[in-house]
């Protein structure tokens, strides 16, 4: 019982107390079990009532369920979804959102980027993507393939500071930096050499790789973000001639993080989720394929 008392439990279903108490009575009575421990100032389930509580909310979840389906079945796709994502790459997001959108104008999304883990269940979350290894077994996973990240910079920086051709060449140049201590100060690139490694530094430090992007084609200095993501602007021409990012060494790169939708299990999901994980899942697994991803030369 969630309320926890007969006064708010007939509050919440517009019954008086009297008819509610009654009504839990005469199941009892019917069940030949007490349900219910009465207390003075509060009701506890027992624990005939705890297993009868869990079963009934199955059963009356999977009814709607089953309601919802027969409804999603003879109408136009329609109804909110709730979509979370990590807080990089707001653009990229942003982007393939307004096109899903622009197909399906009766769907609502709420957006949610942040880095934190967020609980799908315990927060009503219908669609999640995931970079990085899976905690949750229980979820239902499509994975989209690995994100790795290049060097980039703008032509502007390019001329002003040189073109780097080697690893070692990197050194010297000014950077815009990703991540914590000390990780982001050690480049580790990994190229037909094998790995490399480079003491790096420069002005300018962030956690989000959309930002990073921003600081990088407006001539920061050098920076490595997902190439997917590059590529992606870059095919919808959202990066301006002149300040489009140029891909350094691009036998180089760091092997990133496995990227994944996700979704809570359930008996029934509706068909505007379904349809938004099939179209991020088209839209990005070719970006992440090996050679796919668009090299951006000067």
């Amino acid at each position: 019982m969630k309320t926890g008392s007969f006064t708010a439990a007939a509050r919440a279903l517009g019954l008086p107390k009297s008819s509610v108490s009654r009504r839990v009575s005469a199941l009892e009575d019917a069940l030949r079990v007490r349900l219910l421990q009465r207390g003075t100032r509060k009701l506890v389930l027992t624990e005939a009532g705890r297993l009868y509580f869990e079963q009934a909310r199955t059963a009356l979840g999977q009814l709607a369920d089953a309601n919802a389906a027969v409804i999603d079945m003879s109408q136009e796709v329609a109804g909110p979804i709730r979509f979370t994502a990590g807080g990089d790459n707001t653009g990229f997001i942003a982007n393939l959102i307004a096109e899903f959108l622009a197909q399906y104008p009766k769907v609502q999304i709420e957006a949610v980027l942040t880095p934190r883990r967020v609980d799908l269940v315990g927060e009503g979350f219908h669609l999640a993507l995931r970079a990085g290894p899976l905690v949750d077994s229980s979820l239902i996973v499509r994975r989209l393939g690995r994100r790795d990240l290049a060097l980039f910079a703008s032509r502007s920086y390019l001329r002003r500071a040189g073109r780097p051709r080697s690893v070692r060449e990197l050194s010297g140049h000014r950077f815009v930096l990703c991540g914590e201590p000390p990780q982001r100060h050690a480049l580790q690139l990994t190229g037909p050499a094998g790995v490399e490694l480079l003491k790096i530094d420069g002005p300018l430090v962030t956690h989000e790789f959309g930002f990073a992007a921003d600081a990088i084609a407006a001539g920061v200095g050098i920076g490595l973000i997902p190439d997917a993501y590059v590529g992606f602007m870059a095919k919808r021409g959202l990066a301006s001639a002149g300040r489009a990012l140029v891909r350094l060494l691009p036998d180089h790169s760091i092997p990133g993080t496995d990227l994944s939708l996700v979704s809570p299990p359930t008996a029934y999901e509706p068909a505007r989720v379904g349809l938004l994980r099939d179209f991020l899942a088209e839209r990005i697994r070719p970006l992440l394929a090996h050679g796919a991803t668009i090299k951006i030369s000067g």
